[in-house]
């Protein structure tokens, strides 16, 4: 965390004369460095006196009591993004609907970058692993905590969901700016209500065993476009570290049996997987796709109906595959064309 000097330097340069006698000329030329390499451009602070403008009106700074502090985006800014009004509302689980089929192979997301910041939900080992358990989809991670424990907010984001919503109990759900979501479920009850806007690390809830709950306990899940995925591919929950500031999500972690194991931690070699597996997988798409098309050489006295009723298709069909022609194009002998 950085030590806040361009405030500190503003309060020196205020201080009456006897408090400014003799100061450390080398603290003040630090200070005075700091304070204008940073652009801050106004030390107005906010209501609740922990918020500093800064010289772009899209960036904050946050100014802890102990006098530390960290770039934030204003999220009244980051919340002008779609992200928070498509496919949004405060009742679904997954509000997305979107086909398997219809997502990429892999992509890299990036979880927290230089104005973004991370704290662990829970900092505990976990005593229930995501994927199928009893039969029944296990979807996230089970944290043990007693009632009342604080729940934080692993991410900066907005509350979409805060209520009890069946087999979670109390829940809360957060949106960030990446895409990703975070589910806080069991709770004994909730601190956030929906359209806040949370930082890492601020307390969302306290522990419970509220809706289906053998225990007190915290279930955790991340979620893209509604699919699950093992949290521990994000979180290390026995230390409280993030693994990864960019993550490579694969399609494939989306399957109730794709647990995080530590050799998936080399996110480089997960790439370069990832490219090769792809690249096999286009070559078999492609060769298969070539296998199936058919061709015919234009003949005299071809025409698109007699070729349809060959070939057991249509004209419109062949048309369509066939770059320009139309059913009133004239066949040029030949010619070849592209008729499955």
């Amino acid at each position: 965390m950085k030590r806040l000097y361009g405030l500190a330097l503003t309060t020196l340069l205020t201080l009456p004369a006897t408090a400014q006698e003799a100061p450390d000329s080398a603290a003040v030329a630090k200070a005075r460095h700091d304070y204008e390499r940073e652009a801050v451009v106004s030390c107005r602070l906010n209501q609740q006196g922990d918020t500093l403008l800064t010289s772009d009106p899209s960036i904050r700074i946050v100014m802890y009591p102990d006098y530390t502090w960290r770039y934030i985006k204003d999220p009244a800014v980051v919340q002008e993004d779609e992200l928070f009004s498509r496919n949004w509302d405060n009742v679904s689980v997954d509000p997305y609907h979107t086909s398997l089929e219809s997502l990429p192979y892999s992509w890299s997301i990036w979880v927290v970058d230089s104005l973004g910041s991370y704290h662990c939900p829970n900092h505990v080992d976990v005593y229930s692993p995501y994927g199928v358990r009893h039969g029944r989809r296990h979807q996230g991670v089970d944290l043990p905590l007693k009632t009342g424990d604080p729940v934080y907010a692993a991410f900066d984001g907005k509350v979409r969901i805060s209520k009890y919503t069946g087999g979670y109990g109390n829940l809360v759900v957060l949106r960030h700016a990446n895409g990703l979501e975070t589910f806080y479920g069991h709770l004994s009850r909730s601190n956030v209500n929906v359209g806040d806007w949370v930082h890492a690390g601020q307390v969302i809830g306290q522990g419970g065993s509220t809706g289906r709950s053998s225990g007190p306990h915290l279930h955790f899940e991340t979620r893209w476009q509604g699919y699950s995925f093992d949290p521990q591919r994000l979180i290390d929950f026995k230390t409280g570290n993030l693994r990864h500031r960019l993550f490579l999500l694969r399609k494939r972690y989306f399957n109730d049996n794709s647990k995080f194991a530590q050799t998936d931690d080399d996110e480089e070699a997960i790439a370069l997987s990832d490219a090769e597996d792809y690249k096999k997988a286009e070559q078999e798409r492609k060769k298969a796709e070539a296998a199936q098309q058919q061709w015919h050489k234009i003949k005299k006295g071809d025409t698109l109906s007699g070729l349809a009723k060959k070939y057991h298709t249509t004209v419109s069909a062949i048309c369509k595959l066939n770059k320009g022609l139309t059913p009133k194009s004239t066949l040029q002998l030949g010619k070849n064309i592209r008729v499955r």
